[in-house]
């Protein structure tokens, strides 16, 4: 059963995932302004799968018979160096929702509270492939550095990114 405090716990951790998406989208807008559709595209659905990971956490509140409780957001930041730098961003904001997802994990193993524990395992396997595909990107673009043809190339590549809920679980 969850307590008050874990309750808080994870309405706060749903409101960071609603952020996320906010700093995705925000940083899309970037790529799109810059002309780079194909990595505006990325962050378009990485927006979406925040979204999703947010109401994966609102429909577990209320399937624990809680209120889910949505509140403001900051803004995110609109302006980059580069698009390495956006993703620098990127990366190390997945890196803090890493730390938020382990604390909220071992908030539920001292209350024992093992429905929850279960829910977020799936939370830190998604982190794991998160940090990830953000570090292989970040490799890439130190590779490609100027290399124009190779740039286009990526761009092209994440231009066919697209976001599919895992089977049996809509937004």
């Amino acid at each position: 059963m969850l307590n008050q405090a874990l309750l808080d716990k994870l309405n706060d951790q749903m409101n960071y995932e609603f952020y996320s998406s906010q700093v995705y989208l925000a940083m899309a807008a970037y790529c799109s302004a810059e002309s780079y559709d194909g990595f505006a595209n990325f962050f378009v659905v990485q927006a979406e799968e925040e979204k999703f990971h947010a109401m994966k956490i609102y429909h577990f509140i209320n399937q624990m018979g809680k209120r889910a409780v949505v509140t403001g957001m900051p803004n995110p930041q609109v302006e980059y160096e580069s698009l390495l730098d956006a993703f620098e961003h990127s990366y190390a904001h997945e890196q803090t929702v890493t730390k938020r997802i382990y604390a909220l994990s071992d908030a539920a193993w001292e209350d024992r509270e093992h429905a929850t524990i279960n829910f977020l395992k799936w939370f830190i396997d998604e982190q794991v492939e998160e940090e990830d595909t953000f570090d292989s990107i970040i490799q890439k673009l130190r590779r490609i550095d100027v290399d124009s043809n190779a740039l286009y190339m990526m761009d092209a590549d994440l231009a066919t990114r697209s976001f599919t809920p895992p089977a049996g679980e809509a937004e």
